[in-house]
């Protein structure tokens, strides 16, 4: 389960209000906040055939810590709702999810203020309208359930969904590497509900970006350093292709110049049809041999290049 649900509210006790107002600008009493309690994430398999690690929802629940409340994965400041102060899991050992393993959930305890702006929304948690709610974090690591290959990297042949064994395959999403947000969403059933999938901030080569992208199931974000990082590669890319661009063009000129001294009854014409076409190994092959049988039909010495004269005898530097 990427997404969760908004668990009962509770009146914050000295406790919580500590760790509330390392959040705030000015010390808030308990009459001043509204805090809640909320379900992120799982480690069940979820709607999308996908889950997360055990280990995965234990290295998440730091990340969330002041991370803002917001609505429909929408990142304006305006949608900003409540934020999460404390976060930890939850193991039930008397439940087991469908690989087996101890039930274990992601609880954030979240506070917003009270003020006439936000009673609405409180009234709409109270009464279990806004319930809902998905994350939206980044993984590093992204496996196959049945055979543990890189679902970011390479892939496998094994479908999610499906049973191999008596096990369903899914991804197991690990190595968290960042948390961005959690949503109040209306159906966290669809595209946005789930996981926001993104890049661990190693990624920084188009390469291996591109090949994250196409194995990527649901949405995609990149942070602003990857963003940064990949225009960069593709700045780096482009001027190289122009570099391949203006090799394969004198490439194509030497091919034809050769060509046409090899096989003069060929048009120039023909010859530029015949480079285009070429890939450049089969380009650069052709050049070679043409320039090569060119160069025994007609030796390509400048007329006027000075020939060796072997001279004997003495004074032979003085003769012209």
């Amino acid at each position: 389960m990427k997404e969760g649900f908004v668990l009962k509210s509770r009146k914050a006790d000295a406790d919580a209000l500590s760790k509330i107002n390392r959040y705030t600008r000015r010390e808030f009493g308990a009459d001043e906040v509204y805090t809640f309690s909320v379900v992120l994430c799982d480690n069940e398999i979820d709607r999308d055939c996908e889950r997360f690690s055990i280990d995965a929802l234990k290295e998440l629940a730091p990340l969330f810590l002041g991370k803002t409340g917001i609505f429909n994965h929408s990142m304006q400041t305006q949608n900003q709702t409540a934020r999460i102060y404390d976060c930890a899991v939850e193991q039930d050992d008397t439940r087991r999810t469908k690989v087996g393993e101890p039930y274990c959930r992601l609880v954030a305890q979240a506070y917003l203020p009270r003020c006439e702006k936000n009673a609405d929304l409180i009234l709409e948690l109270e009464s279990g309208i806004k319930k809902e709610v998905s994350v939206g974090c980044a993984v590093g690591k992204v496996t196959c359930s049945i055979c543990g290959a890189d679902l970011k990297k390479n892939g496998c042949t094994h479908k999610k969904g499906k049973s191999y064994g008596g096990q369903v395959c899914c991804a197991v999403l690990s190595e968290p590497t960042d948390a961005y947000e959690w949503s109040f969403v209306a159906v966290p059933a669809q595209r946005e509900a789930g996981v926001i999938k993104s890049f661990s901030a190693d990624i920084a080569d188009a390469e291996t970006i591109l090949k994250a992208i196409a194995s990527a199931d649901g949405e995609i974000t990149l942070t602003g350093g990857q963003s940064r990082a990949l225009l960069k590669q593709m700045e780096s890319l482009k001027s190289e292709a122009e570099c391949g661009r203006q090799y394969r063009r004198e490439l194509e000129k030497s091919f034809v110049k050769f060509a046409g001294l090899s096989q003069p009854d060929l048009p120039a014409e023909t010859l530029r049809r015949v480079a285009a076409g070429m890939s450049a190994e089969d380009l650069k092959c052709f050049e070679s041999a043409y320039r090569k049988k060119a160069e025994e039909l007609l030796p390509l010495t400048p007329q006027l290049a000075g020939a060796k004269r072997k001279e004997s005898g003495g004074n032979a530097e003085f003769k012209i």
